[in-house]
């Protein structure tokens, strides 16, 4: 990991202390885990794009052995995200971090940018029909997810047989797209990025991986891409391997890569 460019400035003692400390920011970032003494990420999937506003971008995804091997890059395919680019979200990233870019905002038509967990996979089909090793939930035409910051159901996917119709009154999230627009596919296969953990009213709700219905459409927030690239994704993911998503700006992800830990600069274009 390299050192931070402040500080050569630094007697060699602090200098030594301001490492350690980056290197520990670095093991902070990449090490959030739900719980403490669990092994560091050994899978992370990398989304970045060309700035704060592009709607497209490249998603490649790593793995290593270990918290101190190498990352190695597993596959790529192209990506679309908010229809307005990115936004800096709420995560596991530390605030500091965060640059000059804008805050991930209910409605804004941004992507959140920045290190997040995985949450399950969920989809059209039934659970046998679909090669993954994550938590996996089929779809039927009473799951919503809340998308109204007043909800106490906010950025969580509910069963209105189970909270009720009214419960999910004023959502534009139905989590069977096909059922409610005319067999809108982007739903068929997904996987939930825990964006906004807290669920905070206003921060921003209900970021998938989903499918595009054409290449580099854009979306509402979520990442988009081709449901052969879905399926290779899901099939890869591991949730021993405590994945992770990225997502930056390609001058945001060469600023933060080496205090995050994260592959190269030049290994995520």
């Amino acid at each position: 990991m390299a050192p931070h460019p402040g500080t050569h400035r630094l007697p060699p003692s602090l200098r030594l202390l301001a490492a350690l400390a980056l290197l520990l920011v670095a093991a902070t970032v990449l090490a959030a885990l739900p719980g403490a003494g669990e092994p560091a990420p050994r899978q992370l999937v990398v989304v970045t794009t060309a700035g704060w506003d592009a709607a497209t971008g490249t998603l490649r995804y790593y793995e290593r052995e270990g918290a101190q091997s190498p990352w190695r890059e597993a596959g790529h395919f192209a990506v679309a995200i908010g229809r307005n680019g990115a936004a800096w979200g709420q995560g596991l990233h530390p605030a500091a971090d965060q640059g000059q870019g804008p805050a991930k905002r209910e409605g804004d038509g941004r992507s959140p940018a920045g290190v997040f967990a995985l949450g399950s996979a969920f989809g059209y089909l039934p659970a046998g029909e679909v090669a993954t090793a994550l938590p996996y939930r089929q779809m039927d035409a009473s799951h919503w997810c809340m998308d109204v910051p007043e909800s106490p159901h906010y950025n969580r996917i509910v069963d209105a047989r189970e909270v009720g119709e009214a419960a999910v009154a004023g959502s534009s999230e139905p989590m069977r797209l096909d059922l409610h627009h005319d067999g809108d596919p982007r739903y068929r296969l997904g996987l939930v990025i825990a964006h906004n953990p807290d669920n905070a009213p206003g921060a921003g709700s209900c970021i998938f991986a989903h499918l595009w219905r054409q290449p580099g459409e854009a979306t509402a927030g979520c990442t988009a891409m081709a449901e052969a690239d879905m399926r290779r994704l899901l099939a890869w993911l591991d949730p021993a391997a405590q994945p992770r998503l990225v997502l930056l700006p390609r001058a945001e992800y060469a600023r933060l890569a080496p205090r995050w830990g994260l592959p190269a600069a030049g290994s995520a274009r």
